[in-house]
């Protein structure tokens, strides 16, 4: 492997590039691409790549960069796009329709604020917006993770148990514009870890009706295969680990990454690089003796309710993070969270970064010294970071 100093949305395009030439002996590559900030960098890169067998179109709106995905996935080819904020928005029917009709496809967002008013930061709330649209969800806390969870993503897509479409999230200008240390592994490497996609059904040159007209009762057969499916994700997931582990020699993350957990009486809940700066608030207070620790979702859909349920069992206050607002509710993550903590917990919902504000270790350690002084659970808390 080569170590190159690399920002997040050229990891996420190597990443392409590499997975995309490893499907030379099937289908091929192709991606459709449109560009938005701040994910404009990672399609820049992979429009200059060499991919033998493979093509990169250039189209006028993000729908249709996705229906390019569709119908090149559809044919059995490997698929790449990447967004971010409006324009995932634009494309939300589209990305619907790819996970409704099971087509691998990869994508990685760049977190940015929906508008307007016209903000360019990261928010979660892009792609929490299509928690439901039955695609899986990762999220990544650096560089090297965004590159190693494309690769990973494809693997765990095209594999037969599970065929559907996968969001790899990395938040704007946090990750997609900053450089750091990546190990890019080999062709030979990426060709050992991810076989040739062999897809079921591809469309060939029979004709074929691709979405046509569901019963009732045909939907309902649907939706319970494609609720099965996400639910073979975490096996399949681990499999995909160990061979990545194998062929790599490093371990992808688990869907839920626990910080000296093990005998914490608080614990920080969050996602992507919040999870990072709790790390350091946690490390502040183990010094002071205090027992706080911290765990970051990667994994969103499926969403890991066992997992975190185990993880809660014992602890008596939970604070999660969030870098988004459901308006008129409060932070996606607690909602979903705060249903696994063990009965008479204090399970706080806090939101902050969004737009991209700085959230630091100190706003963290407000966060924990808040709850720490509560003796029920209240209304989500709206701290306001730095800039």
């Amino acid at each position: 492997m080569a170590g190159q100093l690399i920002s997040a949305n050229h990891a996420a395009a190597l990443a392409a590039a590499l997975a995309g030439r490893a499907n030379r002996t099937a289908r091929g590559f192709c991606s459709g691409v449109y560009p938005i900030t701040p994910s404009t960098e990672c399609m820049e890169l992979l429009c200059n790549q060499e991919i033998e067998k493979g093509e990169v179109v250039r189209v006028e709106s993000e729908h249709s960069a996705m229906a390019v995905c569709i119908g090149a996935a559809a044919s059995g080819a490997r698929t790449f796009t990447t967004s971010s904020s409006n324009g995932l928005a634009l494309m939300a029917e589209n990305v619907i329709s790819a996970a409704l009709l099971r087509l691998p496809v990869v994508m990685v967002a760049a977190n940015r604020t929906l508008g307007p008013p016209w903000n360019i930061w990261a928010d979660h709330g892009d792609t929490l917006l299509l928690r439901d649209s039955g695609w899986v969800q990762l999220y990544c806390a650096d560089n090297q993770e965004v590159l190693d969870s494309v690769l990973c993503a494809y693997r765990l897509a095209e594999d037969r148990r599970v065929l559907l479409p996968v969001l790899v999230c990395q938040e704007g200008f946090v990750l997609s514009h900053t450089m750091t240390e990546t190990d890019v592994p080999s062709q030979d490497r990426v060709d050992g870890f991810l076989p040739p996609l062999d897809l079921p059904g591809r469309l060939g040159t029979t004709p074929r009706v691709m979405g046509g007209i569901d019963a009732p009762h045909s939907t309902e057969v649907h939706r319970a295969q494609h609720h099965a499916a996400m639910a073979r994700v975490f096996d399949v997931y681990r499999e995909v680990q160990d061979a990545f582990e194998r062929e790599m020699g490093r371990r992808p993350a688990d869907p839920v990454v626990p910080y000296r957990a093990e005998d914490a009486e608080t614990l920080i809940v969050s996602m992507g690089t919040i999870a990072s700066t709790a790390e350091r608030a946690v490390d502040v207070a183990r010094a002071r003796g205090e027992r706080l620790g911290s765990v970051r979702v990667r994994m969103f859909r499926p969403f890991p309710a066992e997992q975190l349920a185990r993880l809660f069992r014992g602890v008596s206050r939970v604070a999660v993070i969030d870098r988004d607002l459901s308006l008129g509710f409060g932070g996606v993550l607690w909602g979903e969270v705060r249903g696994q903590a063990a009965p008479g917990a204090i399970v706080q919902g806090y939101v902050t970064g969004v737009g991209g504000g700085d959230v630091r270790p100190e706003h963290v350690a407000a966060i924990a010294a808040d709850l720490s002084a509560r003796t029920s659970a209240g209304a989500p808390v709206l701290v306001e970071a730095g800039t």
